[in-house]
């Protein structure tokens, strides 16, 4: 008789501590521009967008320089994993996203409201996910026989 099949996740190679506090960086600055978009929304306090700008700024600030270094740490071959080219997608689109956000930011305050927040809200899913991906995720399982 055949024991029950084990199953386990596939081997994570983890990301250089740095890269790690880079990318994590990113996440609280998204989420703060979020927040100061919503606090516009609610109150019309144009100090509110020039917050959020900086905080989107901020947030490029840490991901691009882990975005260049996901790609850079593409060239090994260890880390030529499914679940890192995702997280280096992810990365790139987040990337893409936070400069698109800093463009409709540096618009004026009475015009960028409605698609502010909606580009804000795509920053932080989109940050979230890349995160998942950094800290382990992975989409797919294997069983292994015991």
């Amino acid at each position: 008789m055949h024991p029950l099949p084990v199953v386990v996740a596939q081997p994570h190679r983890p990301l250089h501590p740095l890269h790690l506090l880079l990318v994590t960086s990113a996440l609280p600055l998204f989420l703060g521009a979020l927040i100061a978009d919503i606090t516009y929304a609610m109150s019309y306090q144009i100090q509110w967008t020039n917050f959020a700008s900086w905080l989107v700024a901020g947030a490029l600030v840490f991901a691009v320089p882990a975005l260049v270094w996901a790609l850079v740490s593409l060239i090994t071959p260890s880390a030529r994993i499914r679940s890192r080219y995702i997280y280096v997608g992810l990365l790139a689109l987040t990337c893409l996203l936070g400069f698109l956000n800093s463009l409709v930011h540096a618009m004026d305050a009475w015009q960028k409201m409605p698609q502010a927040l909606m580009w804000s809200v795509l920053c932080v899913v989109s940050i979230a996910a890349t995160l998942w991906f950094a800290l382990g995720g992975t989409l797919r399982r294997r069983e292994v026989v015991a």
